[in-house]
């Protein structure tokens, strides 16, 4: 697996991090939402620099200039509901992409510590031969990836995958290493310390559905 870390060098992506993260500033769920659009956005720009381009003609009031414009043909695919915000900023860039949506949560059937991944509603193209993006804001153990990409797969092969996440634990990373083909790459935007007793992310930033979309029952 490549993966890319996008944090490491000074950008504004490093203030939107930071103000998603802050008590004092994410508790706002406009602006919350808003800042994640806004690192998908950069997140996808970065990765928008390894798909594939063709050359083309433009024709302007003046004259004719000679262009590139993506090749690949994009499903942009996000976990729902945390997904949603950063599905957007992905979105305002490649606006041409086809759009998936999985729902897939922690099931703690003894309410203790234990879960497995339930993997449930689904509304999915075809990505057969197609550049699948797998996008969502956290990636903790990296069940929940897993889990959705291969049910993802029923929907085809795709001929690549990228895999964006906004704030992501050693943990979950490794697990994506152990279950995932090689070809896949992974878009980082921080890389956090670990997992706790709970399997949340430290320092993370709490639960991005609920500060983007209110709490749950």
């Amino acid at each position: 697996m490549q993966i890319h870390y996008l944090s490491q060098s000074n950008s504004i992506l490093n203030h939107f991090l930071g103000q998603i993260r802050n008590v004092k500033v994410q508790n706002d769920s406009m602006r919350f939402r808003r800042n994640i659009e806004r690192i998908g956005e950069i997140m996808a720009y970065e990765l928008s620099k390894d798909l594939n381009y063709k050359n083309i003609e433009i024709q302007t009031p003046l004259g004719i200039k000679k262009t590139t414009e993506i090749k690949d043909e994009l499903v942009l695919c996000s976990i729902l509901r945390a997904g949603l915000p950063l599905h957007l900023g992905f979105l305002n860039y490649f606006d041409n992409a086809e759009n998936g949506f999985v729902s897939a949560y922690r099931y703690h059937a003894k309410n203790d510590a234990d879960f497995e991944i339930k993997v449930e509603y689904q509304a999915v193209p075809s990505i057969e031969n197609k550049n699948l993006l797998l996008i969502d804001p956290m990636l903790a153990t990296g069940q929940s990836m897993v889990a959705v990409f291969n049910k993802l797969l029923e929907k085809g092969t795709p001929t690549e995958i990228h895999i964006a996440v906004v704030i992501a634990a050693p943990e979950g990373i490794a697990y994506l290493e152990a279950h995932l083909p090689n070809n896949c790459h992974l878009w980082v935007a921080t890389l956090d310390e670990k997992l706790n007793e709970k399997n949340y992310i430290v320092p993370g930033l709490g639960d991005a559905g609920d500060l983007a979309y209110g709490n749950k029952l």
